[in-house]
């Protein structure tokens, strides 16, 4: 497979994702924790068929000591054990929020309330930050057929 442009190597798409990395920053950099990020952005690339993003971040996630069984089980998680409270707060929170158009109102009051239980007010605007900016992403690499499996851990900085 190859991708339909270089993406990452044309000069108007290299300033774009300049500017959304710089956004994204400010998720990386808040109180969410880390292994939290990994399993929305996950979730959310697996929804959208990303296979470049769901490569990057399950291996970002193993380097980072995330257990091979529970990424196994991200694409299935409200049928595991593995998963805490709050995770699963944020993957139905990402789930809904990926398919926005899948749902005549858009994220349901109940997943909104979930998440509230666990997250403060920053961690739900990195929350919700990060939903956006991984379906960003994902159309992204999925318009242009982005390849995925070459990925290695931290080649992106």
């Amino acid at each position: 497979m190859e991708a339909r442009i270089d993406y990452y190597g044309n000069p108007v798409a290299t300033k774009f994702a300049k500017y959304i990395n710089s956004a994204g920053r400010a998720v990386s950099d808040s109180t969410l924790p880390a292994a939290t990020q990994e399993l929305v952005k996950i979730r959310a690339s697996q929804i959208n068929g990303c296979g470049f993003c769901t490569d990057m971040h399950t291996k970002d996630a193993a380097h980072a000591g995330e257990t091979q069984a529970r990424l196994n089980l991200i694409a299935a998680w409200r049928e595991t054990t593995v998963f805490t409270d709050a995770e699963r707060a944020a993957l139905e929170l990402a789930e809904q929020g990926t398919r926005i158009a899948d749902a005549a109102g858009g994220v349901g009051d109940e997943a909104w309330a979930e998440a509230v239980k666990h997250y403060d007010e920053d961690q739900l605007a990195a929350l919700v930050s990060l939903i956006a900016l991984i379906n960003t992403y994902n159309r992204m690499n999925v318009i242009v057929r982005q390849p995925a499996g070459d990925y290695r851990p931290g080649q992106w900085g």
